[in-house]
Order: structure tokens, then sequence, then C-alpha cells
């Protein structure tokens, strides 16, 4: 029997291979060395004896990391970032007296973390784009065809599908504005000192508190970044983290919407999420077709929404400067997170893009519900012609429910427009009831609100982003 240990089904099945190198170990322990090479030659430059030659050993081993000889270092000191202190040390011996100088081991983790979670979310904003990109195509190539609305999944006044995908486009407008609302605030923690008083700093710049105000910027720059946390404990600020969860909850809450619907429409058979030729939807029932990526996209919104809830409990209960409880659960809860969101917008890119409708089945079911709410155009059109109103909507009434009572219990054909082409009352002919019965009549200002909405607000905001759309999405299972 071979030995199996367990992986995450979101790396093995489920997220982007570049979404998952952003929560690696190299990306991690890379970003440490990175790090320390920013805060020596930050401590250089403000006059520390920090030699070149130390700092170039330093950069040429970023990514010489000896991973075996890390661990054996962990297993003996029980410390991670000492481990990796005293490898990164073996690999430039000349800089190792001077590595992590004055930094507390949240000075590597902490700065890395932030890092990592702005990297990550610019890569979920170009999903988010990728998706809001192909949902308006579709929107532009369906925004005139008539269907069923509905209100409490009962039939209700008709829209149009290009109407109905904008209400899906806005939902990803509004998470698109709060990933660039929480980007344009990104800052590091930078180099705080064990409860963010900076004392160790304060101590190696001899009481010269100018330079350690300039230490923090000057390693904000090196990092990408424009400014640090002005005040901090050990930490960063875990509301942070759950500022960016509850972000990814939204995303994850607006594709499960997407998906529901489309699986509440492929029920009814008037749309389809895409489908490989010789893709099996159940190994028992040959002939079905099951909307299998949008349950999946639920299945995984569902567990970004409620693991969002980690972060939260964490930033509510850390003690004072500092407490340890955040680390194992946030190591896995925001890295799961992100990993889930990322699998949900891949789905999402790939049912988006290739979207099949039915405008004959949804015509099929508008027709079949239409005769019900034209009454009002009906009764309008009696009285104009001089019938009494109160009369005619009673009759009308009885006429409905009628009508009704034969489809529900008999099965038949909806009959009302017979009913009333029969009832003199009316006095409006079988003829002129059908000519009353184009679906686009009923619409509003459905089509119209669809073009203005994406020519004057998606487009826009899609052209200012340029080169971001993606390439379709690699959907491995």
């Amino acid at each position: 029997m071979s030995d199996q240990t367990y992986v995450s089904p979101l790396s093995l099945r489920y997220a982007s291979p570049e979404m998952q190198y952003l929560f690696s170990a190299d990306m991690k322990f890379s970003t440490w060395r990175k790090l320390w090479v920013a805060l020596a030659e930050a401590e250089q430059q403000l006059g520390l004896p920090i030699s070149d030659e130390q700092i170039r050993q330093m950069r040429s081993n970023i990514h010489n990391i000896d991973y075996e000889k890390a661990a054996a270092y962990e297993k003996e000191v029980r410390h991670d970032v000492m481990a990796h202190v005293l490898t990164f040390g073996d690999a430039c011996p000349l800089a190792r007296p001077i590595i992590h100088l004055g930094a507390t081991s949240c000075y590597v983790g902490d700065n890395t973390d932030v890092i990592i979670l702005h990297e990550a979310l610019r890569l979920v904003r170009s999903k988010v784009i990728t998706v809001i990109h192909h949902l308006k195509n579709s929107a532009f190539s369906y925004k005139d065809l008539p269907i069923l609305g509905f209100t409490h999944f009962q039939p209700a006044q008709p829209t149009t599908l290009g109407k109905r995908m904008c209400l899906w486009i806005q939902d990803l407008m509004m998470d698109l504005e709060d990933i660039e609302y929480q980007l344009s605030k990104a800052k590091l923690l930078g180099s705080k000192g064990t409860t963010g008083t900076q004392a160790s700093f304060i101590e190696l710049f001899n009481g010269d508190y100018e330079k350690v105000k300039q230490l923090d910027g000057i390693i904000a720059r090196k990092m990408g970044y424009e400014k640090c946390f002005d005040v901090s404990g050990q930490t960063y600020s875990r509301k942070l983290d759950s500022q960016i969860l509850s972000l990814l909850s939204q995303i994850a809450q607006s594709a499960s919407k997407f998906a529901t619907d489309m699986r509440l429409m492929q029920h009814m058979k008037e749309v389809e999420e895409p489908s490989e030729s010789k893709q099996i939807g159940s190994s028992a029932m040959a002939y079905k077709r099951n909307p299998m990526r949008c349950e999946r996209i639920c299945s995984l919104a569902r567990y970004v929404m409620v693991d969002a809830v980690n972060p939260a409990i964490t930033a509510a209960s850390q003690w004072l400067e500092r407490t340890l409880d955040d680390s194992a659960n946030k190591r896995i809860s925001v890295a799961e997170a992100f990993l889930a969101v990322d699998a949900v917008l891949d789905l999402y890119i790939n049912v988006s893009s290739g979207i099949v409708v039915y405008p004959e089945m949804i015509r099929r079911h508008l027709m079949n519900e239409l005769p019900f709410m034209a009454t009002e155009n009906i009764l309008m059109d009696a009285v104009k012609n001089g019938g009494d109103r109160q009369t005619l909507h009673e009759k009308i009434r009885v006429h409905s429910l009628e009508a009704a009572k034969n489809v529900k219990m008999y099965g038949r054909d909806c009959d009302l427009l017979e009913r009333i082409a029969a009832d003199e009352a009316f006095g409006i002919s079988m003829e002129k009831l059908q000519s009353m019965m184009a679906p686009e009549n009923f619409t509003g200002c459905a089509a119209r609100q669809t073009e203005t909405y994406l020519t004057e607000v998606v487009e826009p905001v899609l052209a200012r982003y340029g080169k971001s759309v993606l390439k379709q999405a690699d959907i491995r299972l």
C-alpha cells in the first residue's frame, strides 16, 4: 500500500498554480530574505556599520534556500524565524552578524503576510475583471431577449436576459470597488520591534528618533509600498485580515448568487453552463447534464463565507500588544480563503465565457405566463372602448382563476385569452388579443437600462484596466 499523505483539495483539485505559488514556501521565505536585505540596506543608509559586501552576499542568496537545513535548525531551536536566520547566515557568512539586526520575528512574518495578501488580492482583482468582461459581452448579446421575471421564484413581470446579467455584473462591480479601496490603503507593518515601541532601533541609532522614523519609510519603499502602519503592537492589526477575508466573502456571495441563478435557469432548460462533449453528468442516469460547475461555485463560496468568521474572532481576541493564538488559525484560514476564492473565480470565468442560451424555451415559458400579465393592458383597452372598469376587473379575476385551475389541476394550456375573447363584455377579438402578446411590450426599460449600464458604467471601468483580462481559466475537474 503506497503512502498517500493528505493534500488539501484546494491545491489538488481547485486553485490555480499562480495563487498556490503566492502561499508557497518559496514565496514566503524568499520574501523574508528580501525584507532582511531591505532592513540591512536601510540601516546602512542611516549610518550603521554594515558593508556593501555583506549586503551583496545577502542579496545573492535570496533564493538559495536550504529547506532541509532550516527544518533541522527549527527542530533544534523550536523557532521558525530563528531557524531561517541561521540558515541564511550559513549561506552568507559575512552578513551573519547583522542579519535581522534590531528586528523581531513579526518584522519578516507580518510584513511578508501583508505583501502576500496584497499580491493575492491583485490576482483576485484580475479574475473579477475577467468575469465582468465575459458577462458584459453576454449581456450585450441578450439585452433585447425577453425572459420571464421571477419574484419569490414565482412568475413576475418580464425582463430581458441581458438585464438579469447586469444584476450579476453590478455585484462584481461593487466587489471591484472594495478591492480597489483595500489596495489603495495598503501598508506594511514596518520595523516596530517587540511591542511596537521600536525600542531596539532607538538603541541602535543612539536615541535618534528621526532615524527611527525614517527606517520605516525606507523599508516600505524598498518593498514597493508608500507607508507603514502608524502604530502597532508586535503585529499589524489583525483587523486587516478580517477586512480582507470579509471582502473575499463578498466576492463569494456574488459568485454564489450567479451560480444559483444559473442552476435555477438550467432546471427550466433556459440556459446551461458549458459542457465538454464527453462529460458525464451521472454515473447512473446517462441522459443527465447537471450544473456541476455552478454547484461547485456554490459549494466553495459557502466555505469562504464561513471561513471569513475566523479572522473576525482572531481580531477581536488579540490580547494587549499581541498573543499567539492568531498564528495557527491565520496561516490556515487566510491562505485557504484565497485558494477557495481563486477556484470560485476560475469556475466563474469558465462558465460566464460559455453560457449556452435556449431562446425558444425562454419564449415558451414566457408565453405561457404572458396572458396573465397582459390582463391590465387588456382591461385598460376594454375600458377605453366603453367598458365598466369594476365589472371587467371582476370578470378578469374569475377568468384568470379558471384558466390557472386548468393549467395547474389538469395540465392544460392556458386558455385565458380564449375566455376573454369569448366574453362579449370585453369586445376584443382573439386576433387583437394575440397582437397584444408581443413580449417586448412588457419588458419596460430593461433593454435600454442594460445598454446604458454597460456603455456608461461597465465599459469605462474595463477600459481602465486594459490588459488585466485573463485568458480562459484552467478547470481541472
